[in-house]
């Protein structure tokens, strides 16, 4: 069995399409036996699928990954565990224990708001992390500079979920870096200091499908704490390298709770109304 992880100087790099190196691991009887970093040799998410199936992957550990590239990851026949962090060794090791849960994360930008732990629960919750926003390199004049823009979100039906200018602070960001959702990045980055414009996004563009390895059930036993949690409450657990990460509680019996830690936007279409105030 071989296992891969995105690689940057002993820790998982989040960011699956660009990532410059893999450490791969050879595991036997459940135990690893050896490891070596390769190179990337490109990036795109069909180059990188297709290295991973030429040097026989069986699972690939990583942080950040967009639709597309899961896509590719599946015709390829490699499994995927995303939204990890920390230490990779550590990881794999992990992974191996069965501790290691994919949350089917992306990359985890865009704006972040204060949360809380298991511990002391209060509703809540809001445009956070970004999903979908993985993707091949952006072009443009904008692209790796610093972009500061006021924005406002709307779903279809005209409800507002986010405004910039509601809160008087532009939002700051490197374009083309993968702190944006994808077609928020790829609208701005062509964009003219003073321009207004408005996007409509499909969620293959912000945060991607709702993925169904996101949603996972543990004993209320094995975390103090869940007891008093309610279907629909959304909280921060934390892994296993003490890092928090959001999810919602889906459902609850007697002796389990399940949580989803889906973007609560996958699976929707988003609007922007975007001006772009400085480019630095």
């Amino acid at each position: 069995m071989k296992i891969a992880v995105t690689y940057d100087n002993g820790e998982i790099f989040q960011h699956f399409g660009r990532t410059e190196f893999f450490k791969v691991y050879e595991v036997e009887n459940n135990q690893i036996v050896s490891s070596e970093v390769i190179g990337s040799n490109g990036t795109g998410h069909g180059a990188l699928a297709g290295l991973l199936a030429e040097q026989g992957i069986d699972v690939l550990i990583c942080g950040g990954i967009g639709g597309g590239a899961q896509e590719a990851l599946g015709e390829a026949g490699v499994e995927l565990c995303a939204g990890a962090q920390g230490d990779a060794d550590e990881a794999v090791k992990a992974y191996l224990n069965g501790e290691l849960v994919s949350t089917g994360a992306n990359c985890d930008h865009h704006q972040h708001e204060e949360g809380h732990s298991c511990g002391g629960h209060e509703e809540g919750g809001s445009c956070g992390s970004c999903k979908g926003g993985c993707g091949s390199a952006l072009t443009g004049k904008n692209v790796g500079k610093t972009c500061r823009t006021h924005y406002r979100g709307t779903f279809n039906d005209g409800t507002q979920f986010d405004s910039s200018y509601d809160r008087g602070e532009p939002l700051e960001f490197i374009c083309g870096a993968g702190q944006m959702i994808r077609g928020y990045d790829a609208a701005v980055a062509d964009m003219e200091v003073g321009e207004i414009r408005e996007i409509h996004l499909m969620p293959e563009e912000a945060y991607g499908q709702p993925d169904p390895n996101a949603i996972f059930t543990l004993e209320i036993a094995q975390l103090p704490g869940s007891e008093g949690l309610t279907v629909g409450q959304q909280v921060y657990l934390t892994n296993q390298y003490g890092q928090p990460f959001p999810v919602k509680v889906a459902a609850k019996d007697e002796t389990t709770i399940t949580f989803d830690a889906n973007h609560e936007m996958a699976g929707k279409e988003l609007n922007f109304k975007i001006e772009l105030v400085e480019v630095k």
